[in-house]
């Protein structure tokens, strides 16, 4: 049922019952409430879900239907990679081929769904081709988690018990460590840290990592689960320390990586930025720099600045089935490591040669999680010839780097409207269920023009010769 039938339905309601409108709206939605929803079977979560949310029930449960996987079996799979599933939520996979990062080709798998990301960054992979591509280098691979407790004793003692007992909270994560250690990784260090200045009594943990090939958000947790046993029992039966409370509040992975960064990096002679189209290559580096110096002093223009870098790191961080949310908190948060928030790219224009590059954290697996169990991130990481975690952290940088700098040459030259109109027309016409003839005709008619929404409109109805819908069909 449309909402206008729906909201004449409550206010009828409303006048029968004596009751004021927002009531009977509230009475509603107590009906939605139901209890043991994770207990049901798909196929029940499916039917109560259309049948009380949406107003045509049967189109609903096709639709999701539709977005099952033929196989049976790959559907299983993916039903239990969440709870409560219902359906799978398709994103467009693509490649930007040509990417020359340290003189290894790749074509990069990318999975978003806005428009003009993976053209960007094929048309930055193919400019620095013939410019030496892209170096990049992980400079630090290190990851921390901490224990984080509450302390009201002597710091002293604390101090000399967390020396004291540091063979008992590395021997506590043997079995786990084992594997980890066997590939050249596990804990690097264990360190106390007093954090009484920010909180009273608050103390950390700090334990680094190296988890090699694997994100290891389980395996870091697990860690600190086990040393933060060995805390509290020897915490408790300590000398020193049984005075004073130790209350352990957490013990978590951060998703800030500060130690595990990646730098990708392009340079060319300035006279080489040519690229035929007859801009001034040094006008043009001036204010590509100047551009990026912006997004460094200003954080209105950094958060715009550095969401495009994402859009190219995410669709890779996705479509390798890596946590895209723990990579944005740790360079968003990286960019304001100073107290400002800043570019996560940096530009230089001295003696003649243009450089551009970019540093940040990235914390990213090749084994575990998804990589075994989707069947399309397997395919991503092949590939990309599938590479080691640092390899990939490699890859995943320049990726941002040649999105923003496609964005920013867009910017400082035709502007960055020209490429994403392309794409609005396209989405304009594929809502009207243009045929692709239609959509050549029409590509063509809009090629020097702005395609605002009504005027696309209108230019559709006079091809296929029907009226042109009234203003209130018509959304800009």
């Amino acid at each position: 049922m449309p909402w206008g039938q729906r909201y004449g339905a409550l206010v009828n309601l409303s006048s029968d019952k004596g009751l004021p409108l927002h009531s009977v709206i509230d009475m509603k939605r107590s009906n939605l409430q139901i209890r043991g929803f994770s207990k049901l079977t798909k196929e029940a979560k499916i039917t109560w879900l259309t049948e009380q949310h949406l107003s045509d029930p049967p189109a609903g449960q096709a639709l999701i239907a539709s977005y099952n996987h033929l196989d049976a079996g790959v559907q299983k799979r993916h039903d239990e990679f969440i709870e409560n599933t219902l359906a799978n939520y398709f994103l467009p996979l693509g490649v930007a081929p040509n990417f020359r990062i340290n003189d290894q080709v790749y074509t990069i798998p990318m999975a978003i769904e806005e428009s003009s990301v993976v053209a960007a960054a094929a048309k930055s992979a193919q400019f620095w081709m013939d410019r030496g591509g892209f170096t990049s280098t992980v400079v630090s691979s290190t990851k921390v988690g901490h224990i984080h407790f509450t302390f009201s004793g002597d710091a002293h003692a604390l101090t000399a018990l967390v020396a004291r007992i540091q063979p008992e909270l590395l021997a506590a994560t043997e079995s786990i460590t084992a594997n980890m250690r066997a590939r050249g990784g596990g804990i690097l260090s264990v360190q106390l840290k007093d954090r009484r200045e920010a909180m009273e009594e608050y103390f950390q943990l700090e334990v680094r990592f190296e988890t090699r090939d694997s994100m290891g958000a389980n395996f870091i947790n697990s860690c600190l689960e086990e040393m933060a046993k060995v805390l509290r029992l020897e915490a408790a039966t300590d000398a020193g320390t049984a005075t004073g409370d130790l209350e352990v509040v957490m013990c978590i992975l951060s998703n800030y990586t500060p130690e595990c960064i990646v730098r990708s990096e392009v340079r060319c002679a300035v006279n080489d930025l040519d690229d035929g189209s007859g801009v001034d290559v040094h006008e043009f580096a001036r204010k590509f720099q100047r551009a990026v110096r912006i997004a460094e002093v200003e954080p209105y223009r950094a958060a715009t600045h550095n969401k495009g870098i994402m859009n190219g790191i995410d669709a890779v961080v996705l479509a390798t089935g890596n946590d895209f949310r723990a990579v944005e908190a740790a360079c968003h948060t990286y960019a304001s490591r100073d107290g400002q928030y800043r570019s996560l790219t940096h530009c230089s224009v001295e003696n003649g040669e243009f450089r551009f590059w970019i540093e940040i954290p990235l914390s990213l697996g090749t084994v575990g999680g998804l990589t075994k169990l989707h069947p399309m991130v397997q395919l991503a990481l092949e590939v990309l010839g599938n590479p080691g975690a640092h390899e990939l952290m490699g890859i995943v940088a320049a990726s941002g780097l040649a999105q923003n700098f496609a964005a920013l040459r867009a910017l400082t030259t035709t502007g960055i409207q020209k490429g994403h109109m392309k794409m609005h027309l396209l989405n304009i016409l594929n809502q009207l269920d243009a045929t692709d003839a239609e959509k050549a005709e029409l590509t063509a008619f809009f090629a020097d023009k702005v395609p605002h929404h009504a005027d696309v409109v209108a230019a559709f109805c006079s091809l296929r010769g029907i009226p042109v819908p009234s203003a209130e069909g018509v959304h800009s």
